[in-house]
Order: structure tokens, then sequence, then C-alpha cells
């Protein structure tokens, strides 16, 4: 029969994460990125601006993408 392998009991908690520092650091990067979209969006001028109805967007769609490669990444 097979065996079971049994984990210690006192394993290192580090390597219990799933994300790393580094994915961490990516997923603030987005955070950033996407706040940075919308406050491109806020203005009291003409709202058929090109900032915002084109450049802003864009911008918040990338933040959202760079958010999934980063929890992505390995």
């Amino acid at each position: 029969m097979t065996e079971k392998k049994t984990v210690p009991a006192n394993q290192d908690r580090k390597s219990e994460l799933v994300f790393t520092r580094k994915n961490y650091q990516l997923l603030i990067i987005a955070i950033a990125i996407v706040v940075l979209g919308f406050i491109l969006m806020v203005g009291e001028t003409n709202i058929y601006d090109f900032r915002k109805t084109f450049i802003a967007p864009m911008v918040v769609l990338f933040g959202f993408g760079f958010g999934v490669y980063a929890i992505l990444k390995k």
C-alpha cells in the first residue's frame, strides 16, 4: 500500500504563503494604476473630453490586467 507523507507540525509558516513579496508589490502597483485611471476621469471640464472617454478607461483596464498578471505570476 501507499504510505501517506505527513508534514511536520513545526513547518515554517513562510512557505505556506500563496503569494510572494513580489506578487504583493505588483498588486500594489496595479491598484495605484487603477486609482490613477479614476483620477484622470475626475474633473468638471467637458464630459466628452478625450482624456475622460479614452485615456482614463484604458489606464483602468491596463491596471486590472496588470493585477491579473500580478496574481498569476509565479
